[in-house]
């Protein structure tokens, strides 16, 4: 489950491209929160420890705002196209117990029976789930499937509290032989007749 990361952030008052350009100068990532009905609160936060955690998918976060505690979910990441710098960031107010809307990669383990591969067609799955409950992965288990084995994301494990927002019938992971196998094993049937 995803850990709560704890940050200092400052209010500010300044805006524009000026205050921002100089804000990054000094190790600063100017920041938005909004959500619940809020007016959006303006921030800064110091950049090497968000760096850190934006890595992770869904990160929640609690910053310290002059004292008072406010959890957030980072939910955009605006970065230079060229250098990879964060220029902005926006986080949305979550509270404890509310359910968010995410999108959770998708990892697909093990191996497939007799050599088939497990092509995955989807690379992460909307979920609705408990704020402070959000999985970094939700995992797929292709152990010992044959070959034309499709696997559908209403099929998918999920985890305690999360509900699939995606289609049921989206194909998720598709199992199938290597293309050289199945050529030579027609190859091996014309020659046999």
């Amino acid at each position: 489950m995803t850990e709560t990361n704890q940050l200092v952030a400052t209010a500010r008052e300044s805006f524009g491209k000026g205050v921002a350009r100089k804000l990054r100068a000094v190790g600063q990532t100017p920041a938005v929160i909004y959500g619940h009905g809020t007016d959006p609160v303006h921030i800064s936060v110091e950049t090497h420890p968000l760096s850190l955690i934006i890595r992770q998918a869904n990160a929640l976060i609690e910053l310290d705002i002059a004292g008072k505690k406010q959890l957030v979910l980072v939910k955009d990441v605006q970065k230079d196209p060229v250098r990879q710098i964060i220029e902005h960031v926006d986080l949305v107010i979550v509270k404890k117990g509310e359910t968010v809307e995410v999108e959770v990669p998708l990892h697909v383990a093990g191996e497939p029976f007799n050599g088939a591969n497990a092509l995955q067609e989807l690379n992460t799955l909307r979920l609705s789930v408990p704020a402070t409950a959000i999985p970094e992965n939700v995992t797929v288990t292709v152990d010992g499937l044959e070959d034309g084995t499709q696997i559908l994301a209403g099929a998918i494990e999920l985890p305690t509290g999360a509900a699939l927002l995606d289609a049921a019938d989206a194909l998720a992971v598709n199992i199938v032989a290597p293309r050289a196998a199945a050529s030579d094993d027609a190859e091996g049937e014309d020659a046999a007749e």
